[in-house]
């Protein structure tokens, strides 16, 4: 009776362990869903038709964390640099910062091109040393950071300058993870998007761990840019493979198909083509646009707020904007598959060019941030037009490397813009219309040449 009543006790003491051992693991499933369940539907968004299957899965996610871990970094000096200091301190500070870090990367940027050229070999590698060198630079500004030590501005200047090779590479790597009938346009589509919503995400989180301290942000970004180095070689094999590669030039003679000399040797191409080249000074002017607008406004809505509101709220409300623009003009130009990219470019460029005068006329709040949301919109759109282009009218032979050599173009206007936008005298009118110069410009130089290509020599057809 007594190893009866023995047992059932155990019976009943194991029943209860087993019991409250399953409403443990139920807790734990709870909690870990989110996360876990998140992870599984980013990664079936990433890797949906064929993305996953050519790797093209794999640069969508590389190009998530960097954007994460460039936000991080941009929180940190944004507030050290900028928002620590009264505004004509801070315009001291940011133009010690375009003078130490962007007038030298205006020098190295047109070297990046040609030098990722001689390395197709090593993409990957390169790839993951544009991330392993920004992990290691967040450590060396978060030191800076809290002594105040100018050695903030060199590290800063390496930041800047891994970035955009990082960007040149992504440029030349995307043609080779194209997924069957997967257009380019949209390809780039999926990556720009991918980098834009992970920013959006982690903009917020910087601007929290920055209450923590100064640093905390810049930890965050050496912890994002580690994890992107061992990802970058998570990339298929081919991204290495240069084999058919050859160099482009961007001039602005008529293009030449590739020929081969005598005994096998290299093929050359004089010319991407005239549409190419125009298609990118159109894209430069709006670039400058972008770069004109972040600085100009920062310092502008810094002592101008927009009616009723506060400068961070201002100028939070601003990049929201641009962001917004930025992402459906994503957005649009994968769905603007059977378009020609032409009229595109052109079209966007003069809606950007009318905003920007009517804003600059009738400044005001509202217009502009609607200026702040088209000039994200046009430099969205006309950069996957402009990649369609040189998917349409580049051979493959040279293709990767036209990609490498545009990029780089595009980001010194970026620079020059930004040194034009802080060096500007605090007037919304007059600001606004150096910036619609700027876009008229790029307008008057290429519609002619664009419009006389899409009616005779393009093809009505971005993917």
């Amino acid at each position: 009776m007594n190893l009866v009543a023995t047992a059932d006790k155990r019976g009943v003491r194991g029943g209860g362990v087993r019991r409250g051992g399953g409403a443990v693991r139920s807790v734990g499933r709870a909690l870990h869903f989110p996360v876990t369940g998140a992870a599984r539907g980013i990664r079936r968004a990433t890797h949906a038709h064929g993305a996953g299957e050519s790797g093209l899965g794999k640069l969508i996610e590389l190009h998530a964390v960097n954007g994460a871990g460039d936000v991080m970094i941009t929180v940190a000096l944004a507030s050290t640099v900028f928002f620590s200091v009264p505004t004509d301190e801070a315009r001291g500070r940011v133009a010690l910062y375009l003078a130490i870090t962007m007038a030298p990367f205006t020098v190295l940027a047109p070297v990046i091109g040609p030098l990722l050229d001689r390395l197709p070999h090593g993409r990957r590698a390169a790839m993951a040393a544009a991330m392993l060198a920004r992990a290691l630079l967040a450590l060396l500004i978060s030191g800076a950071v809290a002594t105040g030590s100018l050695g903030l501005y060199p590290a800063a200047l390496g930041v800047l300058v891994a970035s955009k090779a990082y960007g040149v590479i992504r440029s030349a790597v995307v043609p080779r993870l194209l997924p069957p009938r997967f257009s380019l346009v949209k390809a780039n589509s999926r990556v720009t998007l991918a980098g834009l919503l992970a920013t959006g995400v982690a903009a917020p989180i910087g601007a929290g761990l920055h209450r923590l301290g100064d640093p905390w942000p810049l930890y965050g970004a050496f912890l994002i840019f580690v994890g992107g180095t061992a990802l970058s070689f998570s990339l298929p094999p081919k991204v290495d493979s240069a084999r058919g590669e050859d160099v482009a030039l961007l001039a602005a003679g008529p293009p030449r198909e590739p020929h081969r000399k005598r005994q096998g040797k290299r093929p050359v191409l004089r010319a991407v083509g005239p549409t190419v080249t125009h298609a990118l000074g159109a894209n430069a002017a709006l670039r400058c646009l972008s770069g004109f607008l972040i600085f100009f406004l920062a310092f502008l809505l810094r002592e101008q707020p927009l009616a009723g509101e506060s400068a961070a709220l201002s100028l939070g409300l601003v990049g929201v904007a641009a962001g917004a623009g930025n992402a459906l003009g994503t957005a649009v130009g994968a769905w603007l598959r059977s378009r020609a990219p032409e009229i595109i470019i052109v079209t966007v460029i003069a809606v950007a060019l009318g905003t920007a005068i009517v804003a600059a006329v009738f400044f005001g709040a509202v217009l502009v941030a609607l200026l702040a949301a088209v000039a994200g919109f046009a430099q969205a759109l006309a950069k996957l037009a402009l990649d369609a282009l040189i998917q349409r009218d580049v051979p493959e032979l040279v293709r990767s490397s036209a990609f490498a050599r545009s990029e780089t173009l595009l980001q010194m206007a970026w620079v020059f813009g930004g040194a034009v936008g802080i060096v500007m005298p605090l007037n919304g009118t007059v600001g606004l219309l150096v910036g619609a110069a700027f876009v008229a410009v790029g307008w008057l130089s290429t519609l002619r040449g664009l419009l006389h290509s899409a009616r005779h020599g393009g093809r009505a057809k971005v993917a």
